[in-house]
Parts: structure tokens; C-alpha cells; sequence
């Protein structure tokens, strides 16, 4: 990876001359390993040396960061890029700035036990799904499959899912939702043992589609002092996740070290530590565009209902890692 340079605002600001620039990063969900890169980068003092004063703002199930955007409320979000695409035709201009997440967490977890051995096995059953924007890429996939969402006798029954693993518990669905790093090891731990379900991982599938990315809203870009602030911003952030990476336990101690709620456990952030280190695994934070054509396309594959009526315009931009990599 490139060399992070110290820029001319930190020197600056070491030297006593400048204030922090200060910057607002809205999460997608609460303090955990999957954003340990940003409070990383804030704990080593990777954005200090940058010049910037970082709010890490955690989200939460009645916090939606488009919406956040949308008032004004923070510089730069967390995002899935399918919710960001989807906010950004219906009129909220997001732009992805940087994208750490090279590769997917997302899966289906199924209870062996109803049968479900291929995607095929899935017409009848009843699936979770978690909405507020983390429905998307599941509608595309049943729409790439045929399988219809409107609980007939070929297709499935949605249930609409909270941000827990207890309809499979409960046996109230045959499937859920679940993260690589999160909920299926809550899975696990509430006692149902590896081999007595079946997973399938969107990446696997050749459904995935890109996950934890930066945005910002199109017209701050227009504004030069921002956008070098945004360079500073993505430059000290990957940083941190590739000490992150390089340092999985130290890290989840970190993000545990700002776990406000202390809802988290340590044995937890370290697992999902280690997860999270496969997912931003080879990627310096620049986007890929054959990355992004992949999730345009499986977004646009909805049959009549799809994610995104038609191709994107304008919704990302390298300008802002390539010069945070020179």
C-alpha cells in the first residue's frame, strides 16, 4: 500500500498555528469491529497528524445516516452501497468517496432441519430480512433467482427482521439474515452447533454487493477546502484499518475502549475482528469500478421491481484516493 503522508495541515497544527478541521462521521450501526479502522485512526492520533478533530457519531436502529445526510448532520457517512444508490435516485445525491470493504458479509443462515440444501429449496419457506436499506440486495437475488417475495406457494414469505438472530431461534423462519462477523456467531453461541445449519454467503452466490463504503453529498465536492479535508479524512481512516488489519486484537480493545453502551464483549469484537480483517483484506481504500459495475448490475436485475431503475450517474468519484494514495 501506498505511503500516508502527513499533510501540511498537521504540521501546521503540531506548530501551533492552525485549529482542527473538524469532521462529522456518521456509522450505519453502533460501536463495534465493523468501523474499528475509524476509531483506530482516532485513537492512534492518524487523524490528528492529518489536522482533523473527528466525531465518530455511532448509528442504531432508529438512526438512519442517509437521512442524517440529508439534514446536514454529518460530513461523511457509513453506507451500503445499495442503499446509497437507491437514496441517490430518489433524490439524495450521495457520491462514494472511498470504499474500505472490498469484499461482502452478508449471508443467509438456515436451520438444516427444513430441508434447505440450494437456493432452489427456498420457494415456501419463510426468509428474515432486515429492511431500512439492507433489503436490497436480497430483493435482487430472488429477483436473478425467479423466486417471487409475496409469500405464494413458489416464492417466499419476508419477515421483516429486527437486528436479532430470534426468529431462527424461535423457529419462526427458516432463514436470517446474517454478517460473516456478527450474527451468525450469535447464532452459534446461542447453541445451535455449525454443522446443524446450511449458509449462503451473497459472495458465494455471485449476488454480493458492496457493502461499508464513504459518502458524501455531491455538492460539498464543488468546494475545494472540503474536499482536501475529505483526502486528509480518507487517507488517516485507511490508516487506521490497515492497523486494524495488521493488529486485530489491539483494534477490537479499541473499539471497546469506545463502546459508550458497553453492550459489547470482548470475546465478541475479537472474533468479529478477525472477520472484518477478510472483508477490507485488499483493498487501500480506492473503489474499484469493475466492483461498482458488478453492483450496479445485480441492483438493475430486479425484474419489475428492481433496487435502481437504470445506471447510476456521477455517484462516485476517485479524485478523492488518488490523492489520498500519491
Amino acid at each position: 500500500m501506498k505511503k500516508f503522508l502527513i499533510g501540511a495541515a498537521a504540521l501546521a497544527l503540531m506548530a501551533g498555528g492552525v485549529s482542527a478541521e473538524e469532521v462529522k462521521l456518521q456509522l450505519k450501526w453502533v460501536t463495534q469491529a465493523q468501523f474499528a479502522g475509524y476509531y483506530v485512526a482516532k485513537d492512534k492520533g492518524f487523524y490528528k497528524e492529518e489536522g482533523l478533530d473527528v466525531d465518530i457519531m455511532p448509528g442504531g436502529p432508529d438512526i438512519s445516516p442517509t437521512q442524517v445526510m440529508a439534514g446536514g448532520g454529518a460530513d461523511v457517512t457509513v453506507d451500503w452501497m445499495p442503499s446509497a444508490l437507491a437514496a441517490r435516485e430518489k433524490g439524495l445525491a450521495l457520491v462514494n468517496i472511498a470504499q474500505p470493504f472490498k469484499h461482502s458479509g452478508m449471508m443467509l443462515t438456515c436451520l438444516k432441519e427444513t430441508g434447505i440444501k440450494g437456493p432452489e429449496d427456498f420457494k415456501g419457506k419463510t426468509l428474515g430480512v432486515w429492511f431500512g436499506g439492507n433489503e436490497y440486495p436480497f430483493l435482487s437475488w430472488m429477483a436473478t433467482l425467479g423466486i417471487p417475495t409475496d409469500g405464494s406457494a413458489e416464492g417466499v414469505k419476508v419477515l421483516k427482521q429486527g437486528f436479532n438472530v430470534d426468529p431462527l431461534l424461535q423457529k419462526q423462519a427458516a432463514c436470517i439474515s446474517t454478517m460473516t462477523y456478527n450474527e451468525y456467531w450469535q447464532v452459534i453461541d446461542a447453541g445451535i452447533a455449525p454443522e446443524d445449519l446450511v449458509t449462503f454467503k451473497y459472495e458465494d452466490e455471485g449476488v454480493a454487493t458492496l457493502e461499508d463504503g464513504l459518502y458524501v453529498m455531491e455538492d460539498k465536492l464543488s468546494d475545494p477546502a472540503f474536499k482536501e479535508k475529505m483526502v486528509k479524512f480518507v487517507r488517516a481512516s485507511m490508516k487506521g484499518w490497515k492497523y486494524a488489519e495488521a493488529h486485530p486484537d489491539e483494534a477490537a480493545g479499541i473499539v471497546l475502549e469506545n463502546d459508550e453502551s458497553g453492550a459489547q464483549t470482548e470475546k465478541h469484537q475479537k472474533r468479529m475482528m478477525g472477520e472484518i480483517a477478510k472483508l477490507t483484506m485488499g483493498s487501500n481504500g480506492a473503489l474499484d469500478p469493475a466492483d461498482y459495475e458488478r453492483t450496479v448490475k445485480i441492483l438493475l436485475a430486479g425484474g419489475s421491481d428492481p433496487v435502481i431503475s437504470k445506471a447510476p450517474e456521477g455517484a462516485y468519484t476517485l479524485d478523492i484516493t488518488d490523492a489520498a494514495l500519491k
